[in-house]
């Protein structure tokens, strides 16, 4: 019987496992381990397919502009190659030939209407280039040789050692310029690094304004959240749904009416001066400035973000079983002991679910401290936005982005170190 039973199974004889069509095993095996990871693949695809596209690729986009700097290569192809041949050191004016080959470039740019792209870029290295070239470009048909007399005549800049030195420098693909402004450094028209003087420096103060501004609103979140949601976690389920709703009604309300409404609230004129006069905490004279300032940035930003850090709290406090308090106290504990010793490690994942969320939006945020922050409570991310739209400079705008990214990375990796992103849990 038994043999007769392995002979059904293996017909063959040849001590595989055969299905009931006559199929290996292991190959049928393998072949459904296969279509179940296409299936996954297809149900995944979608999802991958839109963060490669609305996230990978901007990255990507923004690495390459914070270098990128081809326009004037292709803008003045036969200057640039002319400028290769020229020794700038010599501290002589460059030959005719490269004069010339201006003249060609400009003729071309002229007729295709891109000599003020270039003059726009340049002008980020030395300002004056914008009409430099718009007016050079404009008299174009007017040039004739000899071009270095005619085209001096015409701009006397072009007749300066440092605007040569600089259309040079500037003349490779790639450039580190974007990157040392952004850190308050610039290049010499010779081509070295120097910092920028105090009165002139701007964004490396900026980034310690956000990041510190950042931890700030970050502590003063965990503050308020803490008790909201050990509150949240311990009343009866009927009671804490309403009171979810009350924390989440922020999310319903429109980011331009809760920041006009701090704009209301704050202002010198504004509901809390006016009750602070009335009770006679201070004069009508002496009314308190908090609005476009670091102040009114502090005070909106904890507002908006203040749910961000309830939410994880309270989904992890949620788990936390009332046992615990109840076993430390019959072991002997005062109740102060037990919520420090016992129940807030727990809630350390938690913690650090919501410290790292309120701080990752906060130090890239900008529409609040563009309404309420004043001189002195803009972001990073306000310079970014004003080159972006206003500006356009582009190329800075990159390079202070990729900046942002970096120290962002690198404070989630500080984080993982000192607490462990194994140990953050959204409940």
């Amino acid at each position: 019987m038994t043999s007769a039973t392995a002979t059904d199974a293996n017909p063959a004889g040849t001590g595989e496992v055969m299905t009931a069509d006559g199929v290996p095993l292991r190959i049928s095996l393998a072949r459904a381990r296969r279509r179940s990871r296409n299936r996954a693949l297809l149900l995944v695809a979608p999802l991958f397919l839109f963060v490669l596209i609305t996230f990978f690729i901007p990255i990507l986009s923004m690495l390459f502009r914070s270098v990128e700097n081809q326009i004037v290569g292709e803008t003045l192809p036969h200057t640039v190659e002319a400028l290769q041949q020229w020794d700038e050191s010599g501290g002589d004016l460059p030959p005719e030939e490269v004069y010339a080959a201006l003249v060609e470039d400009l003729r071309i740019a002229n007729e295709t209407k891109t000599a003020g792209k270039v003059g726009r870029r340049m002008n980020y290295e030395k300002s004056g280039f914008a009409s430099l070239f718009r007016t050079t470009a404009r008299r174009i048909k007017r040039i004739e040789a000899p071009y270095k007399e005619t085209l001096i005549k015409a701009k006397k800049d072009w007749g300066e050692l440092e605007t040569w030195q600089v259309l040079k420098r500037e003349s490779d693909a790639y450039t580190l310029s974007y990157y040392l402004a952004a850190v308050d450094f610039s290049y010499t028209p010779t081509g070295e690094v120097l910092k920028l003087p105090d009165d002139r420096s701007l964004y490396v103060g900026l980034f310690w304004r956000t990041i510190w501004m950042s931890l700030l609103i970050t502590v003063l979140c965990l503050i308020l959240a803490y008790p909201i949601s050990y509150l949240l976690s311990t009343l009866p389920v009927k009671t804490s749904n309403l009171l979810m709703i009350l924390v989440l009604l922020p999310f319903w309300t429109s980011l331009l009416v809760r920041t006009s409404a701090w704009i209301a609230l704050l202002q010198k004129e504004g509901v809390i001066n006016d009750l602070l006069v009335w009770v006679g905490l201070i004069g009508d004279e002496h009314r308190l400035t908090m609005i476009h300032n670091a102040t009114g940035t502090i005070v909106a930003m904890t507002h908006v973000l203040l749910p961000f850090m309830v939410l994880p709290l309270y989904s992890v406090m949620k788990t936390i079983p009332p046992s615990y308090m109840r076993a430390a106290r019959s072991l002997g504990a005062t109740p102060f002991m037990a919520f420090v010793r016992v129940y807030m490690p727990n809630t350390v994942p938690g913690i650090g679910a919501g410290a790292l969320l309120v701080f990752i939006i906060s130090i890239g945020y900008y529409i609040t401290p563009a309404l309420v922050g004043g001189q002195s409570g803009t972001l990073i991310s306000n310079f970014i936005a004003y080159h972006l739209s206003i500006s356009l400079n582009w190329g800075l705008a990159a390079a202070l982005g990729t900046i942002l990214l970096v120290l962002v990375l690198a404070l989630y990796i500080l984080y993982d170190k000192i607490v462990g992103i194994d140990n953050m849990k959204m409940g």
